[in-house]
């Protein structure tokens, strides 16, 4: 994710030795995490560090009703930044076993960390087995979609902050506009260079935001975002894939042909794809950037079911 350009060099330089950690382990019906929490951490905080990751780990488990992995790894290292950021860096290492590693603000509250986004990004990109193949906005715009339907899976935030931030974020993708004479698959190379971000995860975003929505309405909710991702997630989670490979998979698992043309569309756009119409279709309306709920039984049911909390 786009941080401050010097934020991962100030924390390998303020962060105290990584090798200097304890070791704790989750189980569930089958499943091992294991938690490394820097020494520095201790007592109540550390404490209150674990029961961050349980929360964020068990937060993931209501798209698949399991964890991605069924052997996978986090690590918490403290830092002392002047940042706002409750998590100031992190990343996923895909290897054996896929890592999470977190730089968190070593005063940092519990609370602050539960509420905080990033957690929730950073392990929803275990819910595909992208290897970062090209294609980033595949990935990125996945972690982006579900860390908003996390929180709110998870009571933090409410039905109408779900839209109102990814209507935001959406604006925010098509403000990202320096580059717009290129379509999405030439810009990839150098979207770092021109900082085009926002497009390139927003696009992403609406990449995964119509495909839900049109799995949930062909389907009277018999078929999501979620269902699709479970179907790949038992046949190939331990594959090697790309992007295209994986839509194409998608599209097998779940019978229709929309991750592929939506692949395609993605790919080919010169700006953030028309989102509008999808918000209108579930009674989600703008005024003034101010997002407002549509109080019908129908729409408010398949926007209900989007937000809808797996049993564990």
């Amino acid at each position: 994710m786009p941080r401050l350009a010097s934020c991962l060099l100030l924390c390998l330089l303020l962060a105290a030795p990584p090798a200097l950690c304890e070791e704790h382990v989750l189980r569930r019906a089958g499943q091992e995490l294991v938690v490394d929490t820097h020494l520095l951490l201790f007592g109540q905080r550390e404490k209150h560090v674990l029961n961050w990751v349980e929360h964020s780990a068990d937060a993931l488990a209501s798209v698949l009703g399991r964890w991605p992995r069924d052997d996978w790894r986090v690590e918490v290292t403290p830092v002392s930044l002047m940042s706002s950021d409750p998590v100031p860096w992190a990343q996923v290492l895909r290897g054996q076993p896929d890592t999470v590693s977190f730089y968190i603000d070593a005063l940092a509250s519990e609370e602050t960390l539960i509420k905080d986004w990033t957690a929730y990004h950073e392990m929803s990109h275990l819910l595909i087995p992208y290897r970062g193949w090209g294609d980033m906005w595949f990935s990125e715009g996945l972690a982006s979609y579900y860390q908003n339907l996390l929180l709110a899976r998870q009571g933090i935030i409410d039905d109408r902050e779900v839209w109102q931030r990814l209507y935001d974020g959406f604006m925010r993708g098509r403000a990202d506009d320096s580059r717009s004479d290129l379509d999405l698959a030439t810009l990839l190379p150098t979207f770092r260079e021109t900082r085009s971000y926002m497009r390139v995860y927003w696009t992403g975003v609406w990449y995964y935001l119509y495909l839900d929505v049109q799995l949930r309405t062909a389907s009277n909710n018999q078929q999501s975002l979620d269902s699709a991702l479970r179907s790949l997630n038992r046949c190939c989670r331990d594959v090697r894939m790309s992007a295209w490979q994986m839509a194409a998979k998608l599209d097998q698992l779940t019978g229709k042909k929309l991750f592929m043309p939506a692949f395609h569309a993605a790919r080919a756009s010169h700006q953030v794809p028309d989102f509008e119409s999808i918000f209108a279709s579930l009674g989600v309306s703008v005024e003034a950037d101010s997002v407002k709920l549509i109080d019908d039984e129908e729409l408010r049911e398949i926007r209900d079911s989007m937000a809808e909390k797996t049993v564990w």
